[in-house]
């Protein structure tokens, strides 16, 4: 059955790509949504090497986020907490500010395989406390700074 033809897709066929950022940063993934035709949600597969996450701490203001975990196990950053996770969890991250933020990380010596889920807003912001920034998305607009670069609203209107 091909990926295309249908609404469903088997996690162990889809073409996984690779990125890694740095020493900490590395996963193996895939959108599925998007192959899909999903609308309202996205949805992605990822398999995350010991030692290492995928994607920075941060907090959404305009999308909830699902994780499951498929295999493997490691910890979840949540706020102020640190929590172990493994196999068959499910994980809520709902909007918010650093309260909110999250972050699965690898700290074991097997891989870690989750799917996550997230709605799909047209303009989201996201918060990244351990780096101080702030990225506001819109379509083809993406956009980082932090919060002491904002300028006036009326700077440079006539």
């Amino acid at each position: 059955m091909s990926v295309i033809d249908s609404k469903v897709a088997n996690i162990h066929e889809l073409a996984l790509e690779h990125s890694a950022q740095g020493e900490r940063y590395e996963s193996r993934s895939v959108r599925i949504g998007s192959l899909l035709g999903a609308k309202d949600l996205g949805y992605s597969y990822d398999v995350v090497p010991p030692g290492k996450r995928s994607c920075p701490f941060h907090s959404h203001r305009g999308e909830e986020e699902m994780f499951f975990i498929v295999r493997g196990r490691g910890s979840l950053r949540y706020g102020n907490e640190t929590r172990a996770i493994r196999a068959g969890d499910v994980i809520c991250c709902p909007t918010g500010g650093p309260e909110t933020a999250h972050q699965i990380v690898n700290d074991s010596d097997e891989e870690l395989a989750y799917l996550s889920v997230s709605t799909m807003m047209p303009v989201e912001v996201c918060e990244y406390p351990d780096s101080g920034k702030i990225g506001a998305y819109a379509g083809e607009l993406r956009h980082m700074t932090r919060p002491g670069d904002a300028v006036d609203y009326w700077v440079g209107e006539a």
